[in-house]
């Protein structure tokens, strides 16, 4: 077994007393943090996009006589090639470049939600909702792999929350943006206007991303700090050569890689109750009105907010103390998702209020661990021409559980005459197995070994 060659980051990243390099102080030495709130922005517009059609689906359903039964079957087909389409896009953005690839992307998907308002029936929407799954795809391996080419590794899990909560943020704002789109003008309105801002997004991403080595704005004592703090910056001759003996296929063959697929699975199954029934349990199960589910309906979303940029403020921390990688990524990666199993209980309290603080701590507990998440590709890739494809990697098995959650979810309460007592169990048992998977089928949190 032959180690790749990148001692310096590797030495780093496994020796717990290693000294951190001094951060560079003052006015324009810190244009990193705004690639960081460039990547923010570009997941803001790609969750606002994809949550257009869930928000204007009522009003068009019933001018393009859309049933039920469809509109399930449109709203899933994303998820179809949005999965599928993270592994070529990681490995596209490991070959041909952030920058280039993470722009194609976002014209992809900006012209599918344009193409979104001018449908005429359903055929021509779920072809336009295949194309933006696909195009969307690009999404989430992009900032992983600008931030591990931008942060030092004590800063990678805090930068990482930055952009993560663009998810959080598209999703909010799409609610109250597309229905008064929706309700001033039209439906069709609403996707053209939010395309076009995919445009804008795509033009000062165009403008303002550089290659650490490239940015005009950039300092040498920042790109020095950079460097030296181990981020996965551009491929040596010898990065190059170890790299052709890790194929993209071989990732497949490492006990890590899959402790990340599964945990990360387990993980986004229990995210995506949020993301689609939770509504549904406040009226159904604690009996919210629409006024209450609109005021504290938002709660857990915006705990969520708070425990993403906690995780990455701690793990950061953490690792600037001299505490190891693989220390610091199990004791979030487990603390958090373990946390996370109290979804459980919310069943099983008698209040409402009970019920909501719980969902709002397993909710936050998730979104503590998903910093750490984002952080992994970055910190196992064998060189830096491997972390968005081990990032795919990663979020397609996430987005497999992103489809599977819905259904089985709908399926559990068919079956037990409406009640959240199974769903809500299941959740906080695959909870309870995303930590025992961190903690056990990951054995140590550190560059592949070359084989």
């Amino acid at each position: 077994m032959t180690t790749h060659p990148v001692t310096e980051t590797e030495a780093t990243q496994a020796s717990p007393g290693t000294a951190h390099p001094t951060r560079p102080r003052g006015r324009g030495k810190n244009v990193r943090w705004s690639i960081a709130l460039l990547c923010f922005g570009g997941l803001a517009v790609n969750y606002l996009d994809r949550s257009t059609l869930s928000v204007a689906l009522p009003t068009m359903s019933k001018d393009l006589h859309i049933g039920p039964e469809t509109q399930g079957f449109i709203l899933s087909a994303f998820f179809l090639t949005y999965a599928l389409c993270q592994l070529p896009a990681g490995a596209l953005l490991d070959r041909f470049g952030v920058k280039r690839v993470f722009a194609i992307g976002a014209i992809w998907w900006s012209v599918a939600t344009v193409g979104m308002g001018l449908v005429r029936g359903v055929g021509t929407l779920v072809g336009a909702r295949l194309l933006l799954g696909a195009g969307e795809a690009a999404g989430y391996p992009a900032p992983a792999k600008a931030v591990s080419r931008w942060f030092p590794r004590h800063e990678r899990t805090l930068a990482n929350s930055v952009w993560d909560n663009g998810a959080r943020v598209g999703t909010a704002i799409a609610l109250p943006l597309v229905t008064l789109l929706v309700s001033a003008f039209h439906w069709r309105v609403a996707f053209i206007s939010c395309g076009l801002l995919g445009f804008l997004w795509i033009i000062g991403w165009w403008r303002l991303y550089h290659e650490p080595a490239d940015h005009p704005k950039v300092t040498g004592e920042e790109r020095a700090y950079i460097e030296a703090g181990g981020a996965r910056v551009e491929e040596t001759p010898a990065e190059s050569a170890a790299a052709a003996q890790v194929r993209w296929r071989d990732l497949f063959r490492y006990r890590t890689v899959w402790g990340m697929m599964l945990g990360f699975f387990c993980l986004n199954y229990v995210v995506y109750f949020f993301i689609t029934w939770f509504p549904s349990y406040l009226v159904d199960e604690r009996g919210f009105d629409l006024l209450k589910l609109g005021f504290f309906g938002t709660v857990p979303g915006l705990v969520a907010i708070a425990g993403s940029l906690l995780g990455g403020f701690t793990a950061d921390r953490l690792l600037r103390k001299g505490w190891s990688t693989t220390k610091v990524r199990k004791t979030c990666l487990v603390s958090g998702t373990l946390c996370s199993s109290v979804i459980a209980l919310a069943v099983v309290v008698p209040t409402a209020a009970g019920a909501l603080a719980l969902l709002s701590l397993s909710y936050a507990s998730l979104t503590f661990a998903t910093a750490s998440v984002a952080s992994l590709p970055a910190d196992v890739a064998p060189t830096a021409g491997h972390v968005a494809s081990l990032a795919g990697i990663q979020n397609f098995a996430s987005n497999v559980a992103g489809a599977l959650g819905p259904i089985v979810t709908g399926y559990l309460l068919a079956s037990s005459g409406g009640s959240y007592l199974v769903p809500l169990l299941v959740s906080g048992a695959l909870s309870i197995v995303g930590a025992l998977t961190y903690a056990f089928v990951i054995k140590s949190v550190e560059p592949l070994q070359a084989r």
